[in-house]
């Protein structure tokens, strides 16, 4: 797999080059977002498999990554993309997911000290799967936790989890509970939050960040 690694720190550049090289991928680092996006655009370049970006760097160290990424899904929506975050940015997660809602991720760097979970999520991601960092979730749900009123205690849990992009089966797995009732759970949740009833894993974690994310800018 060809990885492309966006990331202004040279120590973990060159830790991540190093674990997905072992792993057998063919790795490209740039150290500014605007040298990534330049190497993906030019004449005759090719997508890479998977892009793993931060979301600060240089010149200002805001959002220059975050907003690359946007710009490179707008225009190649097949681009896999996992953004790697310092901290938890609620509006950063919400507009990566605005732009298409399969293979893309975001992880806490925290997450890249566990090497299986890294690669784990490097995996999903490139495979067309939707990755969301547990810490992200619980801190989005615990600020709009006054607009969930209306759920239970049982389907806030089950938001959460859906909103890491686990399916219906992997929950009722990590609740130790039967799938169908986490079916009736996830069909409560979806009519009490106002959002079609969709059987699509990716489609459930973009309406639920969109949902969260409108609610936060109402207050």
């Amino acid at each position: 797999m060809r990885v492309v690694i966006a990331e202004d720190s040279v120590l973990l550049l060159d830790g991540l080059t190093r674990l997905l090289q072992t792993e057998g991928h063919d790795v490209v680092g740039h150290r500014t977002a605007e040298e990534m996006v330049a190497a993906l655009t030019a004449p005759g370049s090719s997508l890479p498999d998977l892009l793993v970006t931060d979301v600060r760097m240089p010149p200002s160290h805001t959002d220059e990554g975050l907003r690359a990424a946007v710009h490179l899904r707008s225009l190649y929506p097949e681009l896999p993309v996992l953004v790697l975050s310092q901290y938890v940015e609620q509006r950063y997660a919400a507009e990566l997911f605005t732009h298409g809602n399969r293979s893309v991720g975001y992880v806490l760097k925290d997450r890249v000290a566990d090497v299986d979970e890294f690669l784990d999520a490097v995996a999903r991601v490139a495979a067309g799967g939707t990755v969301l960092d547990p810490e992200v979730v619980s801190q989005v749900l615990a600020r709009s936790r006054h607009d969930l009123d209306d759920l239970t205690a049982r389907e806030r849990e089950v938001l959460g989890l859906m909103a890491e992009g686990l399916s219906n089966s992997a929950i009722a797995d990590r609740l130790v509970v039967g799938s169908a009732a986490v079916e009736k759970h996830v069909t409560n949740i979806l009519t009490k939050l106002g959002l079609p009833v969709d059987a699509d894993t990716h489609r459930r974690v973009l309406a639920v960040l969109r949902w969260l994310d409108r609610n936060g800018d109402a207050r």
